[in-house]
């Protein structure tokens, strides 16, 4: 994605089955769970780039030792700063001591058989240690202890603060990561308490009282209630202080939850190879935690997967697949490759098929896997007009005809590079800007100049700054006949409020293009209609809500649109043609075919919060308003 956003975050869980005796003889160190946590974050890092956080729980603890560790991180070498910190209680312990599981767990933290970690890519507010999860409720009943952290973002974080309220508590803060504690943490205490007025009844002491939460926790009976209200996609772990972990994800899918587990480990994650990777374990072996269902890990480390809400439609977010996850997920990977190979025609539509004259390349790096899809798409389309000239010569074929046809290939180069050292301390913003111009370089000298068209894959355009400042400017310094910029992802249209931040109409360059049309051609009216449309349901409950900002793209073809987009990217000055080709959303569904989320192209949510947002963010632009949609 030649334009950066912040998207979404990473979760790791691990529970240990067996006593760390175990691991020490079978693995060559009881260190085992806290190296694969370790290393399930720095296989997710590209999921989280403002900070991390660890932390762990041990099993049937002793009274008065401290049982819980965490530890977060958010500097500029957060993930190495806080692994480095945990790390050290071992680094320099003497080998009979690293060798010795019971004082390891006994005397060192970070030692405990459920572990958390967390890599927080932050949406909103500040990035500061506070903002970082994992999130921890304690109270010296260990039954009502609860550690958090999660990959989310619910869109009725209001209703959810006012809620909590009403059950008479305080809140210090209104964020949802805050909220979603307090909530499940209000609703554990009532679990708790429920509990221990039926073992007293039937004359249970205290102390046995507490031995019996370790078994009689209804996890699932918790979350239930606590997610009765919510709306947002999220995939969330937490850890009770007795040991029992849970994770809970959203009823339709939106958010990634995978797990793998076997006699030994379970294991939590919110991509799948990362997985695979740490526990060398095939494809197959690695599965999706249910929508809609809760994981509970009892503190017996036996696993029960139960619905906590009503079934709902499979809405797994397509982006996931475009751009946010790491390609290296068989699936993922795949998507990815047809997502390229569904534009081949189109593309050769816009060239002529003009095989001869046309050089593709793709911006790096995520776009990589589609272009090789787009090459396998277009080294098709060049087959059936290789087929169709040699069928044209008929008997006057003749070895020198035939390898001309033969000797007809697409052209492929890397061409463009992204710059990753170059740094300005210019304080001239015009000149600092043209500095930042060339934050990628080319590769001189392949195109024919005045003769080549050049046709650069990109894996989406969300504001088309990076376009406009950058890459157009660098590209026309090859000397083209034309330049065709094409996005695997079809237009994005609308802001989303699942994980990413995304919410702010004004930088979708279509949303730009749209209202430039409309002004245009003297249909302001319909701007306000909607604007007046959107303000009448301000009020209204979200589930009777109607996205009519869809009625302002109704108004254009999507290849209108696209046009008007080239315009808006098109540098001043530039001497050559430009042109700008979608993903059509029949292409995305074609090629991801589970994930149907198309949210940010359609407008279609999954869940009544995104209406909402989607009105809201219409209302903050009409208003000039800078306050956030949701």
């Amino acid at each position: 994605m030649s334009d950066q956003i912040k998207h979404e975050c990473g979760i790791a869980l691990i529970r240990l089955r067996k006593p760390l005796e175990f691991y020490r003889e079978k693995y060559g160190t009881a260190l085992y769970g806290i190296n694969k946590l370790s290393l399930l974050l720095q296989k997710q890092r590209n999921r989280g780039q403002d900070g991390a956080g660890i932390a762990t729980i041990k099993l049937n603890p002793e009274p008065g030792t401290r049982y819980i560790s965490r530890k977060r991180s958010n500097s500029a070498n957060y993930l190495n700063d806080l692994l480095k910190s945990v790390y050290k209680y071992f680094n320099n312990l003497p080998e009979e001591r690293l060798n010795d599981p019971a004082w390891l767990k006994a005397n060192r933290p970070y030692m405990g058989e459920v572990l958390m970690g967390h890599l927080r890519y932050g949406t909103h507010g500040l990035n500061s240690i506070e903002t970082c999860h994992p999130f921890m409720r304690q109270n010296n009943w260990m039954s009502r202890t609860l550690v958090l952290a999660g990959n989310f973002n619910m869109t009725n974080t209001d209703e959810l603060f006012q809620e909590l309220i009403e059950l008479g508590q305080f809140p210090k803060e209104k964020s949802d990561t805050v909220t979603m504690l307090e909530k499940i943490g209000h609703f554990l205490d009532n679990e708790v308490q429920n509990l221990f007025d039926h073992f007293k009844r039937i004359g249970y002491s205290n102390q046995e009282i507490t031995e019996q939460m370790k078994s009689s926790l209804d996890v699932n009976n918790v979350i239930r209630k606590a997610f009765r209200k919510v709306d947002g996609g999220y995939a969330i772990m937490g850890m009770i202080g007795t040991g029992e972990a849970f994770v809970v994800r959203d009823p339709h899918g939106i958010r990634p939850a995978y797990y793998y587990m076997d006699e030994d480990v379970i294991a939590v994650a919110s991509e799948r190879p990362a997985l695979q990777t740490a526990f060398g374990v095939r494809y197959k072996n690695v599965h999706e935690v249910p929508p809609g269902h809760t994981m509970v890990i009892r503190t017996n480390g036996e696993v029960e997967f139960q619905p906590f809400t009503d079934p709902a439609p499979r809405k797994s977010c397509s982006f996931e697949n475009i751009y946010f996850s790491r390609g290296n997920d068989r699936k993922i990977y795949l998507e990815r490759k047809r997502l390229g190979e569904q534009l081949a025609k189109p593309i050769m539509e816009m060239v002529n098929y003009d095989f001869d004259n046309t050089v593709f390349a793709f911006i790096p790096n995520t776009a990589e896997t589609a272009f090789y899809g787009l090459v396998e798409g277009l080294e098709k389309e060049l087959n059936e007009v290789k087929k169709k000239k040699i069928l044209d010569l008929g008997a006057s074929a003749d070895a020198t005809s035939l390898d001309q046809i033969l000797s007809t290939r697409v052209r492929t180069e890397k061409l463009v590079v992204k710059d990753a050292k170059i740094r300005t301390f210019i304080s001239d913003d015009s000149s600092r800007g043209d500095l930042m111009s060339h934050v990628y370089d080319v590769t001189y000298g392949i195109v024919k100049n005045d003769r080549d068209t050049l046709v650069l894959l990109d894996d989406s355009i969300v504001r088309g700054t990076t376009l406009k400042q950058s890459i157009i400017n660098i590209l026309s310094k090859l000397f083209p006949k034309k330049i065709i910029i094409v996005s695997s992802a079809p237009q994005i249209r609308y802001p989303d409020c699942y994980g990413i931040d995304m919410s702010v109409m004004k930088s979708f360059v279509a949303f730009q293009a749209v209202i430039e049309m409309l002004e245009e051609s003297g249909r302001e009216e319909l701007i306000e209609e909607v604007y007046h449309k959107c303000k009448e349901q301000e009020h209204l409950p979200k589930e009777m809500m109607t996205n009519h900002v869809k009625s302002l793209y109704d108004v254009f073809t999507d290849k209108e649109i696209s046009e008007r987009i080239a315009r808006i990217v098109r540098p001043d000055n530039l001497p050559y043609d430009l042109e700008i080709l979608f993903q059509s959303i029949d292409g995305l569904h074609a090629a991801c075919s589970e994930e149907v989320g198309d949210w940010y192209f359609s407008g279609d949510y999954p869940t009544p919060g995104g209406t909402k947002v989607v009105n809201q963010a219409f209302i903050n632009y009409m208003e000039k308003s800078t306050e956030r949609a949701y």
